[in-house]
């Protein structure tokens, strides 16, 4: 972009460009460079100034050095036809005194009745739009090869099942021998203590076993010795009545 260049100072850019977005403030920056070994006072304006805001509108350039001008664009309820604006800024430039400051600066200043030499600048308002459009990445455009494109992602996918087989089997060749060591040996204790706790509980099953035969054993011993007196009992008792009965007679 080009510079403005004037007896006093160099305005850059040369044009205001905003990035236009519907209800949405925008702003954009000017930078005026002192070109001379003197103190330049300047002043802003615009032909809308109820739609513009300018930090600052007028101030003082130090010999040689540079001052930086932001211009806020209030927000917007309609977009003008064909995005084209109207909107004029004048930006005006005169020697002011030396140790001049930004509050001593007034409209008299710039005056141009009293003979001054006043520079004057008039820039053009500019809308962009906010968000341009991304570019076409390459292989899309017309005349791009689809199956290069197409080719990359078919190696991508049949890669990525060899990249997992990779990374699951990673770990195993990364353990060292002492977690081996340590894996084995504690299988071993768990297996040893499982036998052992397998065979205590034969011994108490074999234990009840016994019992419950010994009990069985005891009970039909009984029945049987009850069972032989009942019928000696009765035996005795057949043989008794008849030899009564014989005897009374």
């Amino acid at each position: 972009m080009t510079m403005s260049s004037g007896d006093f100072i160099n305005i850059y850019p040369t044009e205001l460009k905003f990035p236009f977005e519907l209800r949405k403030q925008s702003a954009c920056s000017l930078q005026l460079s002192n070109k001379t070994d003197q103190y330049i006072a300047f002043k802003v304006k615009t032909t809308n100034p109820k739609k513009y805001c300018v930090r600052p509108n007028a101030g003082v350039v130090l010999p040689g050095s540079s001052c930086n001008v932001t211009v806020t664009m209030q927000a917007q309820k309609e977009a003008p036809p064909d995005m084209q604006c109207k909107d004029k800024f004048l930006i005006q430039s005169v020697i002011a005194p030396s140790g001049t400051s930004n509050k001593d600066v007034t409209t008299e200043m710039f005056n141009k009745e009293d003979g001054k030499v006043i520079d004057e600048f008039k820039l053009r308002v500019v809308y962009v739009p906010a968000n341009p459009p991304s570019p076409v990445p390459e292989g899309s455009e017309e005349g791009g090869s689809p199956r290069a494109s197409l080719t990359e992602d078919e190696s991508k996918s049949s890669s990525l099942p060899e990249a997992v087989s990779r990374s699951l089997e990673e770990p195993k060749a990364k353990s060292s021998p002492s977690e081996a060591w340590s894996l084995i040996s504690r299988l071993t204790e768990e297996k040893a203590s499982a036998l052992q706790h397998n065979q205590k509980l034969r011994q108490e099953l074999e234990l009840i076993r016994k019992e419950i035969s010994k009990s069985n054993a005891g009970s039909f011993s009984m029945l049987f010795v009850v069972l032989v007196g009942l019928i000696v009992y009765i035996l005795c008792s057949l043989l008794v009545v008849p030899l009564f009965g014989t005897q009374v007679r």
